[in-house]
Formats: structure tokens, sequence, C-alpha cells
């Protein structure tokens, strides 16, 4: 079991060394510190060119700030138009004071590296009650924290890891989440270190192997 707990932070087979300094958090402790961070960042108003993290969306760009004539609607309302990352055609319109969904400024450069730096000491995501846990996952992807992101991608591939000692395969629940925190993740680390999404994970393992 301590041999499958050490390997259990690889990333595709890649983060190694993420589980070296190996820490736990149960169900919702952290996440009322992601939640307060949240409505902070709610209260600034981001501009027109800027590439935006909205909600399960994932990154997007602001095109353009301004009224909608829907009927029914306040008139006076401001609306952010995004295009989401990635997506040619697509178009989203999000009330700038919109307190539901989550929004905030893409991580920088700067940040991205040091996050990369800072992973094997960032906590994994624990549920103690199964029956929660898809809650749990939701709630850590809804606060569009790159550190609960990585909580999450650490803990489903530490079950994953123990499910294959024992015979058996992935569930189809953390696969599915899985995929989505991952894609999340590579997607915004993609936009701002300038690196292709499918080639994030060597990135990454390059990176810590000279931490």
């Amino acid at each position: 079991m301590q041999n499958i707990q050490k390997n259990a932070g690889r990333l595709s087979c890649s983060f190694h060394k993420i589980i070296k300094m190996k820490k736990k958090y149960t169900d919702s402790c952290r996440l009322f510190v992601l939640k307060s961070n949240r409505k902070e960042n709610q209260k600034k108003m981001f501009e027109v060119g800027e590439y935006i993290v909205y909600g399960c969306k994932g990154v997007c760009l602001i095109e353009e700030i301004t009224h909608i004539d829907i009927p029914g609607s306040n008139k006076d309302r401001l609306y952010y138009v995004l295009a989401p990352y990635g997506d040619g055609k697509g178009k989203i319109y999000a009330p700038t004071d919109n307190e539901k969904v989550t929004m905030r400024k893409v991580i920088t450069k700067s940040e991205a590296e040091q996050l990369i730096k800072e992973m094997p000491s960032i906590e994994e995501l624990w549920v103690t009650d199964e029956k929660k846990r898809e809650l749990k996952y939701k709630e850590a992807l809804k606060t569009c924290d790159y550190r609960a992101w990585i909580s999450i991608i650490k803990t489903l591939y530490c079950r994953k890891q123990q499910r294959i000692a024992q015979g058996k395969k992935i569930t189809s629940l953390d696969e599915r989440y899985l995929k989505a925190t991952e894609n999340e993740l590579y997607s915004e680390l993609s936009l701002t270190l300038g690196i292709p999404k499918n080639e994030m994970e060597r990135y990454i393992n390059e990176r810590l192997e000279v931490v």
C-alpha cells in the first residue's frame, strides 16, 4: 500500500514527484477558503481583450462588454461577450455582476511556473463519504481554483492506482472527473506558457525533474 501511495500522484504517469510531500485535507475544509477567495475575485471588472476562466466553461476571451436587448431583461445590465478558448464559433453572454458563476483572470506565466514547483506539496482532496464524492468534485471544479484542480487529479490518480492494484478498473465517475479536471488545468497552462496542450504533461514532468 505504501508503494501505491508513493506512485499515486503521477498525472498520466508523468507527475511522478507530485506526491513526494504527501498531505491530505478532507471534505469541505479548504473549499470554504476557495469560495471566500472567489467572492473577492468577482468584485473586479474585467476588460475587453483579457482572458478569463469562466466557471466550467474554462478559459474564454472577452471580446466585448455590452448591453443586450432581450425581452424581459434589464437593458441597463452589462454583459461580457465571451469566446471560449479553442472554439472558433461559440459565444457566451455573461452578466458582469454574476455572482453565481466564478470568473477570474487566467494564471500569469510566473504564477504558472511557481504552481508547477508547488505541485508536490498541494494536498489531496480526500472524501470520507462515498455518497458525497461527486458533489465534492463538482464543488472543487466550480471554484475555478487551479490548486483545487491539482488536488482532484492527485486524489483520482491515487484511487486509480489502488484499484489497479486490486485488479479493478478506474470507475466511470472518477475517469470523467479526471479528464474534465486535466482539461481545465492543461488548457489554462497551455495558453499562459505558450505550450501545446498535448505537451503539458511532458513539460510539467521536465520541470519537476529539476526542482
